[in-house]
């Protein structure tokens, strides 16, 4: 595998996992004991750290990169070990 082809890859995990995150961990005012601003949606974030998620979603990504890659190397599932239908692939 190339290496512009691993980078693709972890492109695109990342960002799949900075927006399957986006709603763990996040509180709103009400559970922070916090007064809302005048028109704030209910559901709106208290505080969101930026930084803190990016970095999270970077590891999570690299795991989910590698896990990916060392599959591609290795080939413990296949297109034939999902085949679930039997289907000629």
């Amino acid at each position: 595998m190339q290496l512009g082809s691993v980078i693709a890859i972890y492109f695109l995990f990342w960002v799949a996992v900075a927006f399957l995150m986006l709603p763990f961990g996040v509180k709103t005012d009400e559970e922070a004991g916090t007064p809302k601003v005048a028109g704030q949606a209910d559901s709106a974030p208290h505080r969101f750290d930026l930084k803190s998620h990016l970095i999270k979603a970077a590891a999570i990504a690299a795991v989910a990169t590698a896990i990916y890659i060392a599959n591609y190397l290795y080939g413990w599932i296949t297109a034939e070990d999902l085949n679930f239908f039997n289907r000629d692939i």
